[in-house]
């Protein structure tokens, strides 16, 4: 029966490909686990009652998202997000979580009902096909700065140098290292769930040579939500004032899930002659929902995670890799210690796999047409080099019309598309760039 519901025979896949896939989706994003609450600690939320948050947000989101949608596609409270709510929305605007949750249950709530009269998936299907490339591009570029980064392989540099090469003759780095040739060499001889070994086996070296340490306790029972349940200020985001932080909101959650959901997507083949994803509502709707309950049960924005792509490129096809991962984040209610072990070094590698991947679509690009290559050059490049996603998305999404405009072909862009710019540059007019 569920072979048939989630059409394996017509995706080609199998169980044991997709539960593959599923565990390896969910030990590259397994960090979030952790992470997440971390940072919104600093924004004066209680890490334990955070962490609960993230979990059940990121297991209701993505059994959605399998069941529902039937895509191969986790969802999780967004990175770069949290970080604008606890630096920037609390620290340095003076608002409280509270009044923030109540911004992201109001967006939520927005692109709710925007997906369910299917404006949300008219807007993503007005999207040219070169801007599509450059989201599959740009995330490929994105992931593997981070996986860089994660590892200790590109460090933060100097004025004048931002950026350097790490210590590689450091452990962490050298286990990242033979993590990525063990992985690349085993997709080399097409051994199903490459990524997953490889992942495994950097995991089990860093506890032979002590980069990480056996957690004193394997199982705990979960943190108390409580103190972060339901304590969302919706009346307190409803003010003019708060009018900026809301508008950062909604323009970077559309924007990051469809440049998410359109790169993913492309990599993966389900995009159809035209360039669109089939029934793109449904993962979107996933998505909003998540939203939505993420800010009731306590946590930021959710969305479509680009680390699907490792699931993706494991086997991945139908929403049952979905609900594995789901799955997953519900066994790590009670596991929490041990899943948040999982070092850098591990899963770094796997990123930057999946980001070389990704950039194969750059052959793609009519680069034969400036105003094609400038919007999605844009796209790519501002992504990494910016290291925030909305902001190259954004950047491509406003370059396209503008490029065409002075070419004297403005009747190329859809109408959407000029709708989806004038929210970018609104974006970058409200941007909080304290």
């Amino acid at each position: 029966m569920l072979r048939k519901y989630f059409k394996f025979d017509e995706l080609g896949t199998s169980y044991k490909q997709e539960i593959i896939a599923g565990l390896t989706t969910f030990v590259t994003l397994a960090y979030i686990i952790i992470v997440n609450p971390k940072i919104l600690e600093g924004a004066g939320m209680p890490f334990g009652a955070s962490m609960v948050a993230t979990i059940l947000s990121a297991f209701f989101g993505t059994l959605t998202m399998g069941i529902y949608a039937r895509r191969p596609f986790a969802i999780a409270p967004y990175m770069g997000e949290n970080a604008f709510i606890a630096v920037t929305v609390v620290k340095v605007l003076g608002y409280s979580w509270q009044t923030a949750l109540g911004a992201i249950f109001i967006s939520g709530v927005f692109f709710t009902l925007i997906t369910v009269f299917k404006i949300r998936s008219w807007l993503a299907n007005s999207i040219p096909g070169g801007l599509k490339i450059g989201c599959a591009v740009g995330i490929g570029l994105y992931l593997t700065f981070i996986g860089l980064n994660d590892i200790g392989f590109v460090t933060l540099g100097v004025e004048g140098s931002p950026v350097r090469v790490g210590d590689l003759s450091s452990t962490p780095v050298l286990l990242a290292i033979f993590g990525f040739l063990l992985i690349t060499f085993l997709m080399i001889k097409k051994v199903n769930g490459a990524m997953l070994i490889g992942i495994l086996t950097t995991t089990i070296l860093a506890f032979i040579f002590k980069v990480v340490e056996w957690p004193e306790q394997w199982v705990s029972m979960p943190p108390d939500i409580g103190p972060v349940f339901l304590q969302l200020d919706i009346a307190g985001a409803l003010t003019w004032g708060f009018f900026a932080v809301i508008l950062t909101i909604l323009v970077a959650d559309f924007i990051d899930t469809l440049g998410t959901l359109m790169g993913v997507s492309y990599i993966a083949g389900f995009l159809d002659k035209d360039g669109n994803l089939p029934e793109i509502e449904k993962p979107m709707l996933a998505d909003a929902l998540a939203t939505v309950v993420g800010s009731l049960l306590g946590t930021t924005t959710s969305g479509a995670f680009l680390e699907s792509a490792a699931g993706i490129k494991a086997g991945g096809k139908s929403g049952l890799t979905s609900v594995v991962t789901a799955f997953m984040f519900l066994i790590a209610l009670f596991f929490a210690p041990f899943f948040s072990i999982i070092p850098t070094c591990a899963y770094g590698p796997a990123l930057i796999v999946v980001g070389m991947l990704m950039i194969t679509a750059i052959t793609g690009v009519k680069f034969s047409d400036m105003t094609e290559t400038v919007p999605v050059f844009g796209m790519i490049i501002l992504m990494s080099f910016t290291y925030n996603l909305a902001i190259g998305l954004t950047s491509g999404f406003l370059l396209y019309p503008l490029m065409k405009i002075l070419a004297g072909r403005f009747r190329e862009v859809p109408l959407g598309l000029w709708i989806i710019g004038a929210f970018c540059l609104l974006f970058f007019i409200f941007y909080p760039y304290s």
